[in-house]
């Protein structure tokens, strides 16, 4: 059986860029939460901080490719068949299943996990 050969256009990002982007997202959401929505220690405060990410993923992702913790770590969301900004729908099915946890820890030869396999997706370096 051959070995899949990895797409030359978008090198392989570092799972601890995208970790670290996606804990300065998840550091925002948190901080959003406790200032302004929940009391630190309640327990609805976990279901507002992931509403808050959820929305926030899905704005950045539609309006300019990247989050907050994307930019900061040099990374933009692009269309795996051409390499643009993705579309409304492709955001929307990359969000849902980003917060679906398991499916941003599956990866393939390329580097991409399920979540972006499914909606055409791939992140990229911008630095």
């Amino acid at each position: 059986m051959e070995t899949p050969i990895a797409d030359p256009r978008y090198p392989r990002v570092s799972q601890g860029r995208r970790m670290l982007g996606l804990l300065i997202d998840w550091a925002m959401c948190y901080a959003i939460a406790v200032g302004f929505f929940a009391e630190i220690g309640r327990l609805s405060t976990g279901t507002v901080i992931l509403l808050i990410f959820f929305f926030q993923y899905l704005l950045f992702a539609m309006l300019g490719g990247a989050t907050p913790g994307h930019r900061i770590v040099g990374l933009k969301i692009v269309r795996f068949s051409d390499g643009q900004m993705p579309t409304p729908l492709q955001a929307l099915i990359r969000t849902v299943l980003l917060v679906l946890i398991v499916t941003a820890i599956t990866f393939d030869h390329n580097g991409r996990g399920i979540n972006e396999r499914m909606s055409n997706t791939v992140l990229v370096k911008t630095r």
